[in-house]
């Protein structure tokens, strides 16, 4: 029986947000997952479009604060002045990121994406105020940066705040923090399309309806914030671009494959210069100062490296620059952004990627033009290519490069050319570093993003794994009467056998279909050769089963034989229909487990406690007991069971079994006790 308090309380609960009859259209709209999720989003997008337009004010004020006051403080040292700005920017930036929010360092991506996988999407409010502050100091005192991986932090970290505010779940709290990200690109170039498919190509990885359009919701309303405040403008000033001849695409090629090793080379170089101030033992906070000298001495000799070096890039694609100055900046850029960004500064890699692009392809436009010069445009429309060569390379976002020129140049023309150098250059790049100089820095530090983000593919399992081996499955001859050919399929619960040969070369394949019309047909006297289908297709041992069920007309198959490769056309194995569902079962079991590692990452990091996994012998004191039964000890828990592939629910009646793979978490010094209950013994 209900009472007066309990009916209450079921009122409020269904009323949610907004009580009341007068807000019943209100209540219906937070009812729908989609459209509300939409909503916030869009109001993250506002709020990440205004952190953008600070953020370059910001940056703007820095500037002037430092070059411009730097002139009036040190008029004694005259244009050395410049070197000794990076040094007190380092001072400042420094402590502020180590002593209030160290993941405000770097390039900000990769912390965002450490943030999705570790922590669910929760970030620190500090972090908008710290990074806001530490990267416009770092680019207004002169360090080599770029504004786009701190506004994508920026966006994510708003998005984030604003769900753990209205205690969103995680699925809902992720995807404002994608849209945040989304926002910060749209934001800071005015290009809401390249925002949206960096975000998907970059961090999210998954296309659904509530994403596709919290992206976009998030994408427009920050690009149209920034415009009411800063006007609609492009991020650079593009010509006028032309294509001389359809022989260029050759030309383009070569600029494709120097942009794949130009991004290889920063991507490398970063993180060589990462390494080394790691390694160094100095104390943190002032490393940045220190590195600071040398970014100086080369903004002194290149004062176009300093900052985000968009009127460098501008004045490139006009076709400005000799030769020299553009191969040289190539080299100095990618120097002075490593010093910055590794000891400790708070910067982007987006706008130096596009710098390094625009002069090599500034450069190699120079040199095309002059040997063929009736055959090839000027070299601001290869610098404008190598910008979106480049960042593909480094970052493994081909469309997103692709989508931001087009947005920039507003130019179909420049359609080719660009899809061509720029999907070169991320296949070339990606055969000798196959992570991105996003998801290097995850995986140094143990997170697999790329093979854990959404559901994963089966793709990685081959045809020879997934299938019931020859031996097993079993086989027939042609000359095979139908009766024993009944008995096998009876004997084997099989519904398709393989047919073989004298040599054992692989004839055919014969069904119980097939058996069924000869018996219905009364040819009681008849073989299998009789009734058997020629030239079945088949699958190669190495054959992934994604490439497998791509091929026309496979998954109308229900059986496939499998051949090997040593020697050719040998079968080896039947693939079934329940083999390739088998192996997506697996596949989504591995993605169970990757949410169960989140969640031992998430408890180790907020709460203190250790890892425990054992594998379950025989004669272990767990075997056959129910987890009740175990009794683990108050300080630790068991978080999952994996048997066979499967992941369990570690519920009190869950009888464990030999074999099993048991994770568990315990407080410190207490890892022996969990150990003894499940093994009997201390391991």
């Amino acid at each position: 029986m209900q009472t007066p308090e309990s009916r209450n309380r079921q009122g409020r609960r269904a009323s949610g947000p907004f009580p009341g009859s007068r807000f019943r259209l209100l209540q219906r709209f937070w009812s729908s997952r989609t459209a509300s999720t939409a909503a916030l989003a869009a109001i993250v997008g506002a709020g990440t479009g205004l952190g953008a337009v600070a953020f370059i004010k910001a940056i703007e004020y820095c500037q002037r604060f430092f070059f411009d006051g730097g002139a009036h403080a040190f008029p004694f040292l005259g244009g050395y002045y410049v070197i000794i700005l990076p040094v007190f920017g380092g001072l400042i930036v420094g402590p502020l990121v180590h002593f209030l929010a160290p993941e405000a360092k770097g390039h900000g991506v990769p912390e965002v994406m450490t943030a999705i996988e570790t922590k669910g999407g929760r970030m620190k409010p500090m972090l908008i105020l710290v990074k806001t502050v530490g990267s416009a100091i770092t680019i207004g005192s002169g360090g080599s940066a770029g504004r786009e991986g701190p506004i994508v932090q920026i966006g994510a970290a708003i998005g984030s705040v604003f769900g753990q505010r209205l205690k969103l779940d995680r699925a809902r709290l992720l995807t404002l923090v994608a849209a945040g990200a989304a926002g910060g690109i749209a934001g800071t170039f005015n290009a809401p399309i390249a925002g949206v498919m960096f975000t998907f190509e970059v961090l999210a990885g998954e296309f659904t309806v509530t994403s596709v359009g919290s992206m976009v919701f998030a994408a427009v309303s920050s690009a149209a914030v920034v415009r009411l405040f800063l006007g609609n403008f492009p991020a650079f000033q593009v010509p006028a671009w032309a294509s001389v001849s359809n022989w260029e695409l050759l030309m383009y090629l070569g600029l494709g494959i120097l942009a794949a090793f130009a991004a290889l080379l920063f991507v490398r170089s970063l993180y060589a210069a990462e390494d080394l101030f790691d390694k160094w033992s100095f104390p943190t906070w002032l490393k940045a100062p220190v590195a600071g000298i040398t970014i100086g001495l080369i903004g002194y000799f290149f004062p176009q490296v300093f900052g985000t070096g968009f009127p460098a890039m501008t004045e490139v694609l006009r076709g400005g620059f000799s030769l020299g100055l553009l191969i040289a900046l190539v080299f100095m850029r990618i120097a002075a952004t490593s010093l910055t960004l590794a000891s400790g500064f708070s910067g982007g890699v987006f706008a130096p990627a596009l710098f390094i692009g625009s002069m090599l392809g500034g450069a190699y436009g120079r040199v095309m033009h002059a040997l063929f010069p009736t055959a090839s445009a000027g070299s601001g429309a290869y610098a404008l290519v190598g910008m979106a060569a480049v960042f593909a390379g480094a970052a493994r976002a081909p469309v997103t490069a692709i989508v931001i020129v087009f947005e920039m140049t507003l130019d179909y023309k420049v359609m080719l050319p660009l899809m061509f150098a720029t999907v070169v250059s991320t296949l070339i790049a990606a055969r000798f570093e196959p992570e991105s100089i996003y998801t290097l820095k995850l995986v140094r530090r143990g997170i697999d993003f790329m093979g854990q983000r959404g559901t994963r593919h089966v793709s990685p399992v081959t045809a020879s794994e997934a299938m019931t081996p020859l031996d097993e499955a079993g086989h027939v001859s042609p000359q095979t009467s139908l009766a024993d050919l009944e008995d096998f399929f009876e004997r084997a619960d099989r519904r398709a056998a393989v047919v073989l040969g004298a040599k054992g070369e692989l004839l055919g394949l014969v069904t119980v279909a097939d058996l069924e019309r000869a018996l219905v047909g009364g040819d009681l006297a008849a073989k299998v050769e009789d009734i058997y289908s020629r030239n079945p297709r088949t699958a190669q041992e190495n054959e992934s089963l994604d490439e497998l069920v791509k091929r026309a007309g496979m998954l109308d198959l229900e059986y496939v034989p499998v051949v090997g490769d040593q020697p050719p056309h040998t079968p080896i194995g039947v693939l079934s229909r329940l083999d390739i569902i088998r192996s997506y079962a697996q596949a989504i079991s591995a993605r169970d487990r990757r949410f169960i590692s989140f969640e031992r990452r998430r408890a180790q990091s907020v709460f203190g406690l250790q890892p425990v996994e054992v594998d379950l012998e025989e004669g272990d004191l767990a075997v056959g007991r129910t987890l009740r039964e175990v009794n683990p000890p108050p300080e630790a828990v068991v978080i999952s069971i994996v048997r066979r592939g499967t992941v369990l629910v570690p519920r009190g009646d869950r009888v464990l079994e030999k074999g099993d793979h048991v994770v568990g978490l315990a407080l410190a010094g207490t890892t022996d006790l969990l150990l003894e209950s499940l093994k009997g013994r201390r391991v």
